[in-house]
Parts: structure tokens; sequence; C-alpha cells
């Protein structure tokens, strides 16, 4: 089940399904020791006799509160007579996760209600060797493992914690303590360890037709003397205050753009501002953005998306520069600078505390031929993106110190890394991290960072070096143009690659990503060999179900769900759908077209505005993980570029991103 709502203030994270179930928790870092893992911390009522937990006998409406990152939640049981409004969120300082839980009583006569949250973590990813305890003079109940601790408690306005059990789980005939919630009544069992798991509960005094309210809270921290500082906070500042201040701080935050509407569709706005919250969840506080925290993907390949891609955080970068949110893209280049290689490139992924992630590429070829397990596109998009920043804020002192350590490292590799044949870069795996060879997106991205290197070369005064960048960027694009054109098919092909005898042969595939040849300003939108691509694309890669969107290219075989590939060339991706209104905002201006296109990504988002990698051509479910970070900063980004247009602000006539100065990234 792909999350529902998120919740985070860069150090805590919680991710929750449409149960209410808390299915990711992670600490200290955003996307790394996920301490649930996809297991189920379960919400649970008991009132006359009968128990049920949140599942789908309940109505449900799950949102956020507009302009925040605090949950807005309705559950209604018409069995039960009851009602649930929730409230949640992280505090901005103190790593808190706070519940308000408002219980409605639709019977007209009073009724005992209680709350059971049952809390099934695993410490350090691991269910082995966790302690869980019941702590009095917390009045909650600890789960530890070396210097990972979580306090859990909860009250209502009729008294404190009611009753707790703590239990063995996953292990011979141990089915957790969380089974002993369905009596009403816990065990008050104070200890056990190994694999465990425990359940609370509060109690409610309803009057009849009335409500009462109460509130859980998970504390997280390195020992018990953290636990002890925010478990004092709690009780001299009271949850509802820190919720107040969590919902306030959220509210400004959201607000801290700029950017004008004027009369943008209601639906675009309201999804704008809830994808730079879910942005700003995604991203650890030490600068990792994350692809996504949504854990569920574990079921496909054992393997989650909560890694720091420097693609995805290049791309969700700009969105947030154009945003306006340059301090929190700082930290992202400042991350970058450290992990860049001596050689110039940077890996395909990262932990969130910098360390090298899992991967898929080799370091030898079918051959056994020594090469570099990367996609160049990576380390040429974080330069790409790092001219955007600096073209937008003209901060030169931030600039300076990643001057010689990180543009002058990446761009020499760059030019140092080409095909002497072609000029083209050497091969790489594309864009989709599937094959290796060279791909259209891939040039065009190298060709943008060089430019980028250029203006930067310029800015420091380094003539030698913007001679170097400048000469190596024409014979790029030279190349592109001479050998990525397919002018058989009339259109940029996906890819060349080299095969045994050392011919270069053309993959003549309809591939999505090859919009990077005007994103990147190779050449602007509206030349005719971009037009007879794109229109080539959307002709062969829109789905033709009733759902529509784009697909990646043809015959995609990722979370596939329909071999009918005339109809369903692969699932519709909300970001290849964006980079199409993007062309259509571009090109000659036909902004119609792009609103209907943003529609169709905000309307395929799920209830609380999430936007997933795919969708299901048939059902419009989310597929694959919810929310994807990229998803949410590509749609930011077409908006803004929508906006510029509309507002005739002076624009790049490549890729619609502002002159904010005299140069741009795709400028030569």
């Amino acid at each position: 089940m792909p999350g529902e709502l998120c919740i985070g203030n860069g150090n805590l994270l919680v991710n929750l399904d449409a149960d209410l179930s808390i299915r990711d928790l992670y600490y200290p870092y955003v996307g790394m020791e996920n301490h649930v893992s996809g297991h189920y911390c379960r919400l649970g009522v008991w009132v006359d006799g009968s128990f049920s937990w949140i599942d789908g006998t309940w109505e449900r409406s799950l949102r956020y509160k507009e302009g925040t990152l605090i949950t807005r939640v309705t559950l209604k049981q018409s069995d039960l007579q009851l009602e649930l409004y929730l409230e949640e969120g992280v505090h901005h300082l103190h790593d808190i996760f706070l519940r308000s839980l408002t219980v409605k009583n639709r019977a007209d006569r009073p009724r005992e209600v209680r709350v059971f949250l049952s809390f099934d973590i695993h410490v350090t990813d691991s269910d082995k060797g966790v302690t869980a305890i019941y702590y009095p003079p917390f009045g909650g109940v600890i789960h530890y493992k070396k210097d990972r601790y979580f306090l859990i408690g909860g009250r209502s306005e009729d008294g404190g914690l009611y009753q707790y059990a703590v239990g063995v789980i996953e292990f011979g005939d141990h089915v957790g303590a969380w089974k002993d919630a369905e009596d009403g009544d816990l065990n008050m069992n104070p200890v056990a360890h190994g694999s465990v798991d425990s359940v609370i509960s509060v109690r409610f005094a309803v009057p009849a037709s009335g409500e009462s309210r109460g509130w859980f809270w998970i504390v997280a921290g390195k020992n018990r003397a953290d636990l002890k500082t925010l478990r004092q906070i709690i009780q001299e500042e009271t949850e509802a205050s820190l919720l107040h201040e969590a919902e306030a701080y959220s509210r400004a935050w959201g607000t801290k753009s700029e950017i004008q509407f004027g009369a943008m569709p209601d639906d675009i706005v309201r999804m704008f501002g809830t994808s730079l919250h879910v942005l700003h969840s995604q991203i650890d506080a030490r600068g990792a953005i994350i692809a996504s925290c949504d854990s569920d993907i574990l079921r496909f390949n054992r393997d989650t998306y909560s890694y720091m891609w420097p693609r995805d955080g290049a791309l969700v970068a700009m969105g947030l520069d154009a945003a306006g949110y340059h301090q929190v893209t700082r930290r992202f280049f400042g991350f970058c600078r450290d992990l860049i290689t001596d050689e110039g490139f940077l890996y395909q992924k990262y932990n969130p505390d910098g360390s090298w992630g899992s991967t898929w590429h080799p370091w030898i070829d079918r051959e056994g031929r020594f090469q570099y397990p990367i996609q160049e596109d990576e380390t040429a998009l974080v330069l790409y993106s790092l001219w955007n920043h600096y073209d937008i804020e003209q901060d030169i002192e931030f600039i300076a110190p990643l001057y010689e350590p990180f543009v002058c490292t990446a761009a020499d590799f760059l030019v140092g890394y080409r095909d002497p044949e072609t000029g083209l870069p050497a091969p790489s795996y594309d864009l989709w991290e599937e094959k290796r060879g060279i791909s259209t997106f891939t040039a065009a991205a190298v060709y943008g960072a060089l430019q980028a290197a250029v203006h930067f070369a310029d800015l420091f005064g380094d003539d030698e070096r913007m001679k170097t960048y400048g000469d190596a960027a024409r014979e790029v694009k030279e190349a592109i143009l001479t050998h990525l054109f397919d002018a058989e098919h009339g259109r940029f092909c996906k890819m060349v690659q080299y095969d045994r005898d050392g011919t270069l042969q053309k993959d003549p595939a309809l591939d999505s990503s090859v919009y990077g040849i005007f994103e990147f300003g190779v050449l602007p939108p509206g030349d005719a060999r971009v037009v007879s691509t794109m229109t080539a694309l959307e002709s062969a890669l829109w789905v033709k179900s009733p759902v529509g969107g784009m697909a990646r290219y043809q015959d995609d075989y990722y979370q596939r769900v329909s071999d009918d590939i005339a109809t369903v060339p692969g699932n519709p991706w909300p970001i290849c759908t964006l980079w199409l209104a993007d062309w259509y905002i571009a090109n000659n201006k036909q902004l119609d077209r792009g609103i209907e296109l943003m529609r169709w990504v905000a309307n395929h988002a799920s209830q609380a505005r999430l936007i997933p990698e795919q969708v299901h051509p048939f059902t419009s479910a989310p597929l694959s993980v919810s929310p994807l970070t990229w998803s949410h900063s590509q749609f930011n980004l077409t908006v803004i570029r929508y906006l510029n247009l509309l507002n005739n602000i002076e624009i790049c006539p490549s890729c619609g991103l502002p002159l904010h100065r005299k140069t741009h990234a795709t400028h030569m």
C-alpha cells in the first residue's frame, strides 16, 4: 500500500498509509534507518464491547490542512456510531511526532471509548536485540537498541495513559502485543526483548452526541536523556501547543515563495503548495534530497528509493530554487561537493549520510573491460543545477568555495570523458539506469553542464578554463546534431551504441527523455527537429486507455501491468507527462495544453495530493512509490515555467526559465 501521508522535520520522518498505520519511521536521517520498514503501527478503537482496527470498513478522508504539512483526517464508522478527527505533525525543532485525536460520539447516550496505538518497530531496521519496556517516570513505553530510543505515550482529557502491553512478535507462535488489544483490555506486561512490539491505549468518556479530545506522541532520541528532555517539553508546553507551533511554522515556510499565481486554476495552485511541503519532508537536514521514503517498494525488489540520486536531487533543486527555497538547495550542493570523486564524477546514488548506496552498475563491461559504473547525466545535472541556483540568487560568497572542488572537478571530467571519434560523451548508463550507451538525454545534459561551467569560469575570470569548456560544449553540440539525429525517422533517437565490430548504431526507440534536446538548450523548442521529435513522442507514448498520460518509452517493462503495447506502451508517468507540458508551454506559448497536462497530473495524485512515480493505466491507482520527490518538483517547475510565459517574464528561448541576469546555463 503506497504512502498516503508523510510528515517530518529533516531528522524524523513518518509515513502513514490509508488506514492511518505508521508504515515508515526514519530517524535520525531522512531516508536511512527505517525503524518500521513497512510493518504496521496500527490505530484501533474499542466501544460497547466491540473492537475495530482502522481499515476499509471506515469511511476515510485523508488530507493536509491547506498550506501546511499538518494532516487533517476524518474517520467514520456508522456501525460503531463514532467519528474520529485527527491532526498529525512532526515538530520543526523537536523530534516529536504528535497526533491530536477528537472522538465524536454519534449515539444518544454517553459512552466509554478506548483508542489503541500499536508500535511494531524494528529499531535500526532489525528485529533482533530490541528491548521494549514500560517506563513509569516518562509515563510511556520505550523501545531501544544501542543509541536509538523511542518513547510512545498518550493521554486524553479524561486522564493519562490507560493501559499498555509489551510482547514478542514474529518469533515462534508469538503474534505480538497488538493482538491483545482486540478484547479492549491490555495485559500490562512491562518488558520484552528480542523481536518485540507494544501497544498503548487511551480512554475517553464521551458525552451523548458529544466529543472528547486526546493525544498520542512518539519521541525519538539517541539516549534516555534525550527522551527525558523531550518528555518534559511535552509536559510543559502541552501537545496542543506543540502541534499549533508545528502548524504555524509549516504555514510560514510554505508562504516563503513569492510566486504570483494570478488566474492559475485553484486545483493547480493547491497542488503546487502541497508539493512544496512534500518536497521539504523528503529532504534530510544535512542536505540529501531523497528520491522517496515510501518503503512499499521493498515488496518489488527488496530495496528502496530511500537514497540520494544526484539526478533526482539536481532536478528537485531546480524546482526549489525556482520557487525561492535557496537555503534548502544550498545544503544539497554542499553535500554533492563532499561526494565528488577525485576523477570528477558522482556515483549512481548515496545514503543520506553520504556513504555509497546500493547499485546495479558494474565496473566491467560484457567483455570484462574496466568501465566507470556511472550515469554521466548525474554529474552533469548537478553542475547545471548549480549554475541555475547562482543565476537566480547571485550569491558569489556561496559559490566561491564550490568552484574549484566541484565545478572545475566535474567540468574537467565532462571535457575528458568523451568519445575521441565522435566528440560525444563516452558511454554510460541512461537516465533510466537501464541501458549503457550514449543517450540523447545524457549528451544534452553534458552540453548544458559545460555551458554552466563556461559561465562559472567567466564569473571567476578563469579565461583558460572558459575557453576549454566552451570548445568542448560546441563540440558536444555538433556531435549531438550529427550522430543523435535520426534522419531516416526525422527525429532524435534514444541513444547510439557501439556494436561488437565498433560500428556506431542508432537506437530508434521512442523515449520521452529525448525532451532533453530542448530542456538543456541544444536546440530551441520550436526547431523543426525538436517539433518532429516531440510530436512523434506524444503520438507513440500517450497511453490510449481512458487514463491517458505519457509513458517513459515504448515497451516499458518496469511495473508493467499490460502487454498490449499499442494501447499501453508503458505505465503513465507524471514526470514524462509534465515534460510534454513543458514543450507545449515553451513552443509557441500553447498554454492551454500545458494547463491540461498539469491538471492531468493533479487529478492523478492521491486524495492528499501525493504524486506517485507511476499511475496504473486502467485504474489510475498509484504504482511504485508515492510520493516521488522528482514528480512533485517537476510539477512545480512546470507551473513556474507556465507563469513566466503568462506574465511575460523575459525567458530563455531554449528552456523557458527566466533570464535573471545577462547569462543563463543554456546560452553560448
